[in-house]
């Protein structure tokens, strides 16, 4: 499976929240990957204008504001195609079975309708989206945590 997108994600929410710009061995760390990986990801949002960088400054910032680019503006330029293409259909399906002669069309059609979808989505959400997810998770977290401290504060 491709980790391009999330990892993409990953570094513009970085990016996007840090107070200074960062540079790919900090965002690597957060991640969990190598910071050379980390790079590549940036090369292509670089190159389809998501992010810029700058030379002799280290790190790198947004081209715009979160409430504009799209998720599927980042998938996109992560997976360097404009159609999303998800999933194939098999080759070699035997035409002299009724449902080897057919399955491509069916297959072809469904999967077609089911990418149009999950383009439409990633359309529709932006990365201000994922960062108001990432602060309300934060919070629930810290609420949960102090939960737990008050329980444990009363049994005492």
């Amino acid at each position: 499976m491709d980790t391009k997108f999330s990892v993409a994600v990953h570094v513009l929410i970085l990016i996007s929240e840090a107070s200074t710009p960062l540079n790919s061995d900090q965002m690597a760390g957060s991640v969990g990957t190598n910071a050379s990986y980390v790079r590549k990801i940036l090369a292509l949002l670089k190159k389809s204008g998501v992010v810029n960088s700058h030379r002799g400054a280290r790190g790198y910032t947004l081209t715009t504001t979160p409430e504009q680019i799209t998720l599927l503006r980042i998938y996109q330029a992560v997976m360097e195609k404009t159609q999303i293409h998800l999933l194939d259909v098999h080759q070699n399906a035997n035409d002299q079975c009724v449902v080897g002669r057919h399955i491509g069309p069916v297959l072809n059609g469904m999967f077609e309708g089911m990418e149009d979808a999950f383009a439409r989505m990633l359309s529709e959400r932006t990365l201000a989206d994922c960062i108001a997810a990432i602060r309300a998770e934060m919070d629930h977290n810290v609420q949960s945590d102090e939960r737990r401290c008050e329980k444990i504060m009363n049994q005492i």
